[in-house]
């Protein structure tokens, strides 16, 4: 397939003192999705072009606590520009921070700056799965962030596991016109369950709120089409194709699929599902991220 947009992956340079990158750097340690070492090097522009087979644009999101998050935005940034490919950049901002004003301001400098993810996910029943270092859906403090957010216009990519739905409505109630994209699929640690369709329902009659198909490899790392089709097609359901689309969680997907089986597999239960392609793989990414056409 040619001209995707692939919504969700990343590049990265720990060799980089700047940026200040931290799990990537801690060589082997594990991590909620397996063993991290294979990836725990530079993944730059070229190699994910080359992985991607060109895709038409595509959005880069933070993946580590970097101790600079300017410098990871200026970093992706003018690596795109170096390549000339169009770009969208999800960058990372501490929204308990008492400048976080300021803090986005400066990101938003940069032209290519389109949201703000920093991941709340948390699982107190099982801590291996956690990301956040603590529950900042329950701070008054990081919910204020939240709506800096919202007033600077940028949007918020939302990463979180089912349980977590209630809580993430009731800190995103005041601010209804938030754009939010809920990543992974929302995180079926468990498949399709009830909690997670719960949750799928619930973020879904959220105006305003897209979802990403991305992440599969995280908790299943031998998925394919088929077994991944069931749940494509209750987000399809739930959030339409005009709110869904395509992200590869590249080079962390590369842990358990190669790129053109990663999109292949999507397009496919896609497919089964009913849902619109073109949109999917392509369109709504454009639109929720301002990608040129």
């Amino acid at each position: 397939m040619t001209g995707h947009v692939d919504a969700h992956h990343h590049v990265w340079a720990p060799s980089d003192d700047a940026i200040g990158y931290g799990w990537l750097r801690d060589r082997g340690a594990p991590k909620p999705f397996g063993d991290p070492t294979p990836i725990q090097r530079d993944y730059l522009w070229a190699e994910f072009l080359a992985d991607a087979r060109q895709p038409a644009a595509s959005v880069h999101v933070q993946a580590d606590n970097a101790a600079d998050p300017l410098a990871e935005v200026a970093f992706a940034a003018r690596g795109a520009r170096a390549v000339g490919h169009a770009v969208g950049i999800v960058g990372l901002c501490d929204l308990s921070a008492p400048d976080v004003g300021d803090r986005l301001a400066a990101l938003s400098e940069w032209p290519e700056l389109r949201g703000i993810r920093q991941i709340v996910a948390v699982h107190p029943d099982r801590p291996r799965l956690t990301f956040a270092p603590r529950d900042l859906l329950a701070e008054a403090g990081w919910r204020g962030g939240l709506a800096a957010v919202a007033a600077a216009g940028l949007s918020f990519d939302l990463q979180m596991y089912p349980h977590q739905a209630t809580a993430a409505l009731d800190a995103l109630a005041p601010l209804p016109g938030l754009r939010v994209v809920v990543n992974h699929a929302l995180c079926p640690v468990d498949g399709p369950d009830a909690a997670w369709r719960d949750a799928v329902a619930a973020m879904a009659a959220r105006p305003d709120t897209f979802v990403k198909l991305s992440g599969w490899g995280m908790y299943d790392t031998g998925w394919t089409a088929a077994s991944i089709a069931p749940m494509v097609e209750i987000l399809l359901d739930a959030f339409g194709s005009e709110r869904t689309m395509f992200g590869s969680n590249y080079p962390v997907e590369a842990l358990a699929r190669p790129y053109p089986d990663v999109l292949a597999c999507t397009r496919a239960a896609v497919e089964a599902a009913g849902g619109d392609v073109d949109a999917v793989m392509a369109g709504t990414a454009r639109r929720v991220y301002g990608l040129p056409a």
